[in-house]
Parts: C-alpha cells; structure tokens; sequence
C-alpha cells in the first residue's frame, strides 16, 4: 500500500493524527470496535491509558491478522466515555500509540459518547485499513 499523508499548512498543525491519508492499495480491511477485552470476554484495565493499550493491541491484532500492519491504517475512529480524562492523559495514549503502532498517524477523531457496550469499558477503537494484493 502507498499513503500519503496530507496535512495542510492552511489547518492547525496536527498532533498524533493526520488531516487526511490518502491511500492506494487493492485490499480494504474494515476493523470492528475494539474494547480492552482480554481473551476471556472481559475488560483488562481500569484506568484509561491501560484501556486504551489493550484496545490498540486488539485492534492492531484483528489488522495483522488480517495481513496488515499499523502503517496501514488509513483511518480510526476513538469513541471516549470521558473527553476531558481523554484530553488530560493525550500525551500518555499518545506515548502508547508511539509505541504500539507508531509515527504513521492515520485520520483520526476522537468521539465522545455516552456508554459502551461493555459498562466498564471506557474506550473503544474502531478503523479501515488498506493494503496491497
């Protein structure tokens, strides 16, 4: 897959996403939401940044899976029970997306919401991959 990444002089500089990917490739993989589910169908952490790192894992696990890498992802979607704890640990996440998925930042948003499916779980990742053959 190519991307290109297109941040904008004209837009805020952007901070651990893109303003927009544009990416060519013959695959498309669709990623469902991913919680801090562990293998045995219940929440691993408590707290947001160890949510948050068992939901990339899990996210970046059904992508390679699927044949592809985090570099790959052309656009995440972050739903957030609590946008102000969110924005308050941005740096943390931000370290663990470092380290998880790395500097190739895809179109991201993040999205506030009222309740998951899981009622302990506070964030849920969702995206779009594309990869070649």
């Amino acid at each position: 897959m190519t991307t290109d990444r297109v941040n904008p002089p004209e837009l805020s500089p952007p901070s651990g996403f893109s303003h927009a990917v544009v990416a060519a490739g013959e695959r498309i993989v669709f990623l469902a939401g991913q919680t801090a589910l562990g293998t045995d169908g219940k929440i691993v952490g408590e707290s947001l940044p160890d949510q948050f790192r068992r939901a990339l894992a899990n996210l970046l696990a059904a992508l390679t899976a699927a044949g592809g890498t985090a570099s790959d992802l052309a656009r995440v979607t972050v739903y957030v029970t609590d946008v102000a704890a969110y924005r308050e640990r941005a740096a943390e996440l931000g370290s663990i997306w470092r380290e998880l998925a790395g500097r190739d930042y895809p179109a991201m948003a993040v999205v506030g919401i009222v309740r998951l499916w899981d009622e302990q779980a506070l964030v849920e990742l969702d995206g779009f991959a594309v990869l070649d053959g």
